[in-house]
């Protein structure tokens, strides 16, 4: 266990915060409910914007950016979504040392800068579809933090699209839940259920919101991504018509779709452990780090002429070779370790010799002798597996920690020691859904896109259900 962080076993929670401050993901702000994202951590968001905004693009998106301020008025414009966001909306009251004649919301979501800006953009069923991803920040006043998880300020990104029919919206709403499931599997090795929120749980504003929600190791549920279909709420809103093909006047179908810094405490806290951070080498900012062992200043020369010999032509980005004087190789070792590098290169003169390296995988510990003629060949497969092993890895934990529950008591019993529970529930039914959250602090967490077709009685009621949903307590 690596100095500093509290076991897992023993404190979940202060463990997770341990990890984030020791690996130097992030740090508290003199800002209450902010963050101060670090180098580390940073790196990993760049990685998640470079991945996202390519399938964003090949899947016909591009960027734009619109601004952090959006009238009060905007917001009031659509009653379901000015309901859901108000207590969380941050006002902007005076400006330039006066009073504002209106206040300023800072951005908390930004369909409504956005369709205001769109009425501009369409009038024609020709101008459709629009296609839009932003890259931003975002202010929601959150009473209760957790570094990346839940902060006032996040980053994320946020595709708002623009349809002439509800089937072409509904399409491009189920494509961007999919880009979502494929990017937090094949990237984040983290495995997750699709499925649509229920009436209580989608998003302010829309017909109805799809989600990927995803186990993490002390078997709480966190939502990793969301698409929501927002049928014509907020073309009505703002009065965003074309004509269509018909030559008659009709309102644009909407969507919007988003992901966030959160991604990263779920990686944290689906792969780390007690030794602290464990990076998924696709997403590593830096996947392989060379430590040169050396006694002398000869054998310093030959061990790092050596390693630069060997990465000379390799990827900057790919690995780095520490260098530093200052440290010894045992402090090397923990240090990459804690901060999750995914493979470590050990080289010193017997190697050398030997024309070997050592290489120690974090995910498993194990170490393997490699050939330095062929050593990023080795890497390479080296780090496909180490990705594939925390993938499978997640995925068992959470078949095995998925229950198929149909006494409301027996619910009861279970949710505290975490899982995925699925359950008969009436979902339709707001109150319902208040009761199993008062009673047990979860929630539905979502209806599985690929439930068996099922009839039972509701856990809670006894009414009649068809189809089991996926109840859990989450972050």
């Amino acid at each position: 266990m690596a100095k500093g962080i509290t076991k897992r076993s023993e404190d979940y929670a202060q463990w997770y915060i341990d990890v984030v401050l020791k690996a130097e993901m992030a740090e508290y702000s003199p800002v209450k409910g902010c963050m101060v994202i670090r180098p580390t951590g940073y790196g990993v968001w760049e990685k998640i914007q470079q991945h996202l905004d390519r399938m964003f693009k090949e899947t016909g998106h591009v960027n734009a950016y619109f601004p952090l301020f959006i009238p009060e008025s905007f917001l009031k414009k659509e009653a379901e979504h000015i309901e859901g966001f108000a207590p969380e909306c941050a006002m902007v009251t005076h400006g330039g040392g006066k009073k504002l004649e209106e206040p300023l919301a800072i951005r908390p979501t930004s369909e409504t800068i956005i369709w205001s800006t769109y009425k501009n953009w369409i009038s024609s069923y020709r101008d459709l579809p629009i296609l839009i991803n932003q890259w931003a920040n975002v202010c929601r006043w959150e009473m209760r933090t957790r570094l990346f998880l839940r902060t006032t300020e996040f980053l994320w990104q946020e595709g708002h699209t623009a349809h002439a029919t509800h089937e072409e919206a509904e399409e491009e709403t189920v494509r961007m839940v999919h880009v979502y499931r494929r990017f937090a599997e094949e990237y984040l090795a983290m495995p997750v259920i699709v499925g649509r929120k229920t009436r209580r749980e989608k998003f302010a504003g829309a017909l109805h919101t799809y989600c990927i929600e995803a186990m993490m190791q002390d078997g709480k549920a966190l939502q990793a991504g969301t698409s929501h279909h927002l049928g014509q709420n907020f073309a009505k809103a703002f009065d965003v018509k074309f004509q269509d093909k018909d030559k008659e006047l009709k309102y644009v179908y909407a969507t919007s779709w988003g992901v966030s810094t959160r991604l990263i405490g779920g990686m944290i806290m689906t792969h780390s452990d007690d030794n602290g951070l464990v990076i998924p080498p696709r997403l590593a900012p830096t996947p392989v780090v060379f430590v040169p062992i050396w006694r002398s200043d000869a054998e310093k020369k030959l061990v790092l002429d050596t390693a630069r010999a060997i990465t000379r032509d390799w990827d900057p980005l790919f690995c780095r070779i520490d260098d530093r004087d200052q440290y010894k190789p045992g402090y090397k070792f923990n240090e990459w370790e804690l901060k999750g590098i995914p493979v470590r290169v050990e080289i010193g003169p017997r190697d050398v010799a030997a024309g070997t390296v050592v290489a120690a995988r974090r995910d498993t510990g194990e170490k393997v002798t490699l050939p330095a003629g062929t050593l990023r060949e080795q890497l390479d497969a080296l780090l496909a597996d180490i990705q594939q092993n925390l993938f499978d890895t997640a995925r068992k934990r959470m078949e095995e920690r998925t229950y198929t529950v149909d006494s409301y008591e027996e619910y009861k019993a279970r949710v505290e020691q975490g899982g995925f529970f699925r359950v008969f529930l009436d979902h339709e039914n707001p109150e319902v859904e208040e009761r199993l959250q008062e009673d047990t602090r979860s929630t539905v967490r979502c209806i599985p896109f690929d439930a068996p077709d099922e009839e039972g009685p509701c856990m809670i009621t006894g009414k009649p259900c068809r189809g089991r949903v996926i109840a859990a307590q989450g972050y």
